[in-house]
């Protein structure tokens, strides 16, 4: 069992701090399932790793263990993910009593490092939700771990699966603007998604590492692989200005906050059964708040951030990310000895519409299986040429189309050729982070860092 177990998991991941070592992979049948836990039961475990397997590959896999620090949490997660296993407040006893072939890890960032690092050392492979773990020293205990364990690690970026994604590696991978010299790239989250990171944990660099780390790492990610080379140095700038101690009057939580008529950020949790069953219902476990004032004096965080990257095969990145923007979207310049590459998502004024921005992004995270099409282009521009317009057939629910295509390659088609690269190990874990991570001792030290002072991993001009 466990030669076949590592197999399925070796096609999809990437060894010890990084190395690919592609063998056979073996598809679980209906009478040998892959054995999963879960740790997090917060809404992304629920939903993302939890409802949606069991809906969409409940052929292929079962859980055999669920696990939270917060008993009110993990029961009421136990239902919605539609699953009857033993629950567990206790990981190393689920882990012993379970036998898993797969832990999945979704809990605060900052405790990913504990049970990725405890999973492997007691014989399990390992997935975790994104950002890998939080600092320098947690990501190196990490490596050091799967190298020890001889177990593995796959890092759940979704991104990278989307059509509209793959579209712009497939571009730059085959030369089409020659020679990558640069890259501009900018991601706006709106003043509702954009918010929601100040009213929750992630609002404290303590349990999130920052968005540098928490969010930034899914487009540092990105940008690796797009790229296809190793950060080499990161110079930062950042500050908190429109959230936290800024805002101009703040209460305990939206429920009861006396200001709710002129806040303009207030937000009703009790619109939501599901909020209301999975949070407020369990407040007296842990003292979680969900619907927290992000005008609080504790958010150490920051709001708007700006970063340079050079990168090994020197090419330099200008990046930055704004938290509070009328709309949420992305935009990217690639520059080439060439010619240069445009590409957008979300941009509503480059389409002439107009739409609410919480209905887009639930549209964004639903995970019901079912997706619209349209298309969205890429502009390609060619030195002394007209510009290009490629067409790119996508669906928004599901990031773009990458969270099912993410969930076929580890479950459903694990020994599925990909040309791309598309699948995820510690080392595209760690690059991401480690960005992230410089960024952050960068504004705090005024001076540019080096990737390699980090950890161990010497960046590589080639990815592969």
């Amino acid at each position: 069992m466990k030669t076949s177990r590592r197999k399925f998991l070796t096609s999809v991941s990437m060894l010890a701090a990084g190395s690919v070592m592609p063998i056979s992979a073996f598809n679980f049948g209906a009478r040998n399932k892959l054995k999963i836990v879960l740790i997090g039961t917060g809404v992304r475990g629920t939903s993302f790793w939890g409802k949606r397997l069991v809906d969409q590959y409940s052929d292929l896999l079962e859980f055999v263990g669920l696990c939270d620090i917060n008993p009110g949490r993990l029961e009421y997660g136990r239902k919605y993910i539609g699953v009857s296993c033993p629950t567990f407040t206790d990981f190393e006893k689920m882990i012993r009593e379970t036998r898993p072939d797969l832990v999945i890890v979704t809990t605060k960032d900052s405790t990913h490092h504990e049970f990725i690092i405890k999973g492997l050392d007691m014989g399990c492979d390992v997935l975790t939700e994104k950002p890998l773990t939080t600092d320098e020293n947690k990501c190196q205990d990490i490596i050091d771990a799967e190298r020890r364990s001889g177990n593995n690690l796959i890092v759940g970026f979704n991104y990278r699966w989307s059509p509209y994604a793959t579209k712009v590696k497939e571009l730059v991978a085959e030369n089409s603007i020659g020679k990558l010299t640069s890259v501009d790239f900018h991601w706006y989250l709106n003043t509702y998604h954009g918010a929601s990171y100040f009213r929750r944990w992630h609002g404290l660099r303590q349990s999130g590492g920052t968005l540098w780390v928490h969010k930034a790492t899914h487009h540092f990610d990105l940008l690796n692989w797009w790229i296809d080379s190793d950060p080499v140095e990161v110079f930062a700038y950042g500050a908190l200005e429109h959230y936290g101690s800024n805002g101009p009057f703040r209460g305990d939580n939206c429920r009861t906050c006396p200001h709710k008529t002129e806040c303009k950020y207030h937000w009703d949790i009790t619109r939501s059964k599901h909020n209301m069953a999975l949070y407020v219902d369990n407040e007296k476990y842990d003292g979680y708040i969900r619907d927290n004032c992000l005008f609080r004096e504790e958010i150490n965080i920051y709001d708007k951030m700006s970063a340079q990257v050079k990168y090994a095969n020197n090419v330099v990145l200008n990046y930055s990310l704004t938290t509070y923007s009328p709309y949420e979207g992305w935009k990217v310049a690639l520059n080439g000895m060439d010619g240069r590459i445009e590409a957008w998502q979300d941009l509503l004024y480059f389409k002439n519409v107009s739409v609410n921005q919480a209905e887009m992004h639930a549209a964004e995270m639903d995970q019901s299986g079912e997706e619209a099409e349209n298309s969205d282009p890429i502009i390609v521009h060619n030195l002394w040429k007209d510009f290009e317009t490629v067409n790119v057939p996508m669906s928004r629910g599901g990031h773009g189309g990458g969270d099912r295509r993410l969930h076929d390659k580890i479950f459903k088609n694990p020994d599925m050729p990909d040309p791309y690269r598309r699948a995820a190990g510690i080392r595209d874990g760690a690059m991401s982070v480690l960005i992230g991570i410089a960024a952050r001792k960068s504004i705090e030290t005024g001076a540019p860092v080096s990737i390699a002072s980090l950890t161990d991993l010497e960046p590589r001009v080639k990815r592969l």
